[in-house]
């Protein structure tokens, strides 16, 4: 007995006996581990896929569309916690006979994108986000932003303080 396809998983049969022919697909799920160090898919974030699918060969087929998914992570200057949505176009090959770095496998009749999905999310979830464009960051203890922090300065660096520039 053999497991049902994952919400992932195609079937593109009909496809690879008529070639040139198209067929556009929704596909949504959500998916686990989809993290870098400054930012991740929301925890229960539905990532979802439309795709147009196109049969080359009897053997290879294109898939070109738009992913989308839900990110959280930390603001690169200030820390606090910011939301977005990302979206990117993919355009790849399926191949019985893939291509190692070039291409990802079919599997007879079955095509499998979440290996492609997997890898443009985790590619396009920003490595330094910010909440804003002109966020300054926190404010240092003691010390507003644009104080006079003139005390604080270590006395073995006092004499940079009497140089006068021209």
């Amino acid at each position: 007995m053999t497991s049902a396809p994952g919400p992932l998983v195609i079937g593109v049969a009909e496809l690879l006996r008529r070639l040139g022919t198209r067929r556009e697909v929704t596909v949504s799920a959500v998916l686990d581990d989809l993290e870098i160090s400054s930012a991740a898919v929301s925890d229960g974030g539905e990532v979802e896929a439309r795709f147009v699918l196109e049969a080359m060969t009897d053997h290879a087929i294109t898939v070109k569309g738009t992913i989308s998914a839900p990110w959280t992570g930390e603001c690169r200057r200030c820390l606090r916690t910011i939301e977005g949505t990302m979206s990117v176009d993919v355009e790849e090959v399926f191949d019985t006979r893939p291509v190692e770095g070039e291409m990802y496998a079919l599997d007879g009749d079955r095509l499998d994108v979440e290996p492609l999905i997997r890898d443009a999310v985790l590619l396009s979830l920003p490595l330094a986000p910010l909440c804003e464009d002109a966020c300054r960051g926190p404010e240092p203890d003691g010390h507003p932003i644009g104080a006079d922090a003139s005390e604080a300065i270590d006395p073995r660096w006092s004499g940079l303080g009497e140089l006068k520039f021209e």
